[in-house]
């Protein structure tokens, strides 16, 4: 495969609004040892990327400083140590960063293939959505099938990942959304209980469904004063799980309420993480998840796709908080 000396690229020119992405060049990468360099065909848009362009998220040491998180291509390169892949494997991977090329370079660890049936733009939108869900609902969360779960923001590429995850699992699943429309997209997604956070009280709506016992995980990115309210709306041995905090991060704690109900809070963030540990989720989602998306359970919901140069319409339509699943950008 003859590769380019130079590539296209979507780069931050300064923090700011969409409008600070733009298009660019810049030098190809180079795969190193364990890595293998991805001709990228789509890249999917995550929250992290618009925190980054905002100038609130910055790249782990070492990595590059264009965005995107999640990719799926066609692999092109091999640095020295690869093992698994070859060149013309098409694969999906997280990355810490650079997804937004025409090329980039990926750990081999971090690369699953893309599953049967997808598309190259719907594998693009799981890695960084279902490896989030997976670390935080199943292995942090420890739901089991049988329990009650409750995510919030329930259209969002994580919320609609894991309502359908969760549901694969054999839970009961919750999940909170802004509007009918948007409540509605949930029980389509197979969620037992929607409720619209404009005209509800969430947890008032969580413990009329569960006759006051509470729901067993909450997947929460928002932070704020949803925290007083997870708390009450929590199961006894209840666990609390944080991947953002959209809406304040610093908040007040019954301790004695905590306490009383056994809770575990928890939370944690995945792009800081090392290759190695990454690579252990990949692993676990390939022998865990893979088989429910290749049987259809489990399905990206694209609610958009961009050309890659078209980023900052992407990132403006993220801002909305309109779409309901992921957007996803595309490389000709």
């Amino acid at each position: 495969m003859s590769l380019p000396a130079i590539m296209d690229c979507i780069e931050i020119e300064k923090p700011g609004g969409p409008e600070a992405l733009k298009p660019a060049k810049r030098p190809l990468p180079t795969p190193g040892q364990g890595e293998v360099l991805v001709k990228v065909a789509a890249a999917g848009v995550n929250r992290p990327d618009v925190l980054q362009r905002r100038g609130m998220y910055a790249p782990p040491p070492g990595t590059t400083d264009l965005p995107g998180l999640e990719i799926a291509g066609t692999v092109a390169g091999l640095g020295a140590g690869v093992e698994r892949w070859k060149i013309g494997d098409q694969v999906c991977a997280l990355v810490a960063g650079g997804g937004y090329a025409h090329y980039c370079a990926a750990p081999e660890a971090q690369c699953l293939p893309v599953p049967k049936g997808l598309d190259i733009a719907q594998a693009a939108c799981l890695p960084e959505t279902v490896m989030t869900v997976w670390t935080n609902v199943f292995e942090r969360g420890r739901l089991t099938a049988g329990e009650t779960f409750l995510v919030h923001g329930g259209t969002s590429g994580i919320g609609t990942t894991a309502i359908q995850m969760a549901k694969a699992w054999g839970a009961s699943v919750f999940a909170t959304a802004g509007g009918a429309d948007k409540a509605k997209a949930c029980r389509d997604l197979g969620a037992d209980l929607a409720i619209d956070y404009k005209t509800q009280d969430f947890a008032q709506a969580v413990k009329d469904a569960t006759a006051k016992r509470g729901v067993d995980v909450i997947l929460d990115m928002v932070g704020g004063d949803y925290f007083a309210k997870n708390i009450d709306c929590m199961a006894v041995e209840g666990r609390l799980v944080y991947i953002a905090s959209m809406r304040g991060a610093k908040v007040e704690l019954n301790i004695a309420l905590m306490m009383q109900k056994r809770l575990v809070i928890t939370g944690s963030t995945l792009r800081p993480r090392s290759v190695e540990q990454k690579g252990a989720i990949a692993r676990a989602v390939e022998a865990q998840i893979w088989p429910h998306v290749a049987a259809g359970r489990v399905k990206p919901l694209i609610h958009a796709r961009f050309p890659l140069a078209d980023a900052a319409k992407a990132h403006a339509l993220m801002e909305t908080n309109a779409h309901i699943g992921k957007i996803v950008l595309t490389v000709p």
